[in-house]
């Protein structure tokens, strides 16, 4: 079965806008694997906006399942990575003012540095994720920087999907099978939800990983966190 990585950005963005500690962050995160989810996302920003790099330490103590960072690679976030070493750390392509993740690697402009960077990280056993854009031509490079996995960035499916969902899916499908075929592990996430989340499943072959947070947490305020985890996996599954 595809695993669930929740993202808990948003729960962090709430704990901050008052101060203190409510919501209770470990609590959520522990709450979210009782609930079935396999593993957990942080995606720690410069402006510690949301998840505070104060907070990775504690949170891969917790975490019993998957822990994942994401992140721009900078020598600063780097330095946080290997100090807490979690068991996957995505790299996306963000500036430091970026509102959220939009866009992914050129792997062929950036191979060089990917490789850099991806080996400190392998050195650590911590597993690689590159953020790209569903296109087949960034799937040599990529697999040239030596990372394990993809993270297909899923915001174009997701716009694209309520009126054309066959259109919408074909790039990723395509990719997908490219990556599987040069040995990447291949995982999706942004703007997956509810209503788009089991077509994109039942379509993408290899699908290992999606990562959800925004959706998720937003669905949490109406169905409840447990029912919400709940209702997420249903669309992961094979029946």
């Amino acid at each position: 079965m595809t695993r669930l990585s929740v993202n808990i950005n948003k729960v962090a963005l709430l704990r901050n806008a008052r101060g203190g500690q409510v919501p209770d962050l470990l609590a959520i995160a522990k709450d979210i694997e009782h609930f079935g989810a396999q593993g957990i996302t942080v995606h720690p920003r410069p402006d510690e906006r949301h998840i505070r790099f104060s907070d990775l330490m504690p949170l891969k103590e917790q975490v019993r399942t998957e822990f994942n960072i994401e992140g721009y690679p900078s020598p600063h976030f780097l330095d946080q990575v290997l100090a807490v070493r979690p068991h996957q750390c995505t790299l996306v392509p963000d500036p430091p003012d970026a509102l959220t993740s939009n866009a992914g690697w050129d792997t062929k402009k950036h191979k060089n540095f990917l490789r850099e960077v991806i080996a400190q990280l392998n050195e650590h056993n911590i597993r690689v994720s590159l953020f790209l854009n569903p296109d087949p031509r960034w799937i040599d490079s990529a697999k040239s920087t030596g990372t394990q996995c993809i993270e297909l960035y899923t915001g174009t499916y997701a716009a694209r999907y309520p009126e054309e969902p066959d259109i919408a899916i074909a790039p990723f499908v395509q990719t997908a099978q490219e990556a599987y075929q040069a040995g990447l592990a291949v995982h999706a996430g942004h703007d997956l939800n509810l209503h788009n989340l089991r077509y994109f499943y039942f379509n993408i072959p290899y699908l290992a990983e999606v990562s959800i947070g925004h959706a998720l947490i937003c669905d949490a305020l109406y169905y409840g966190l447990s029912s919400t985890v709940q209702m997420y996996l249903y669309r992961l599954r094979g029946s």
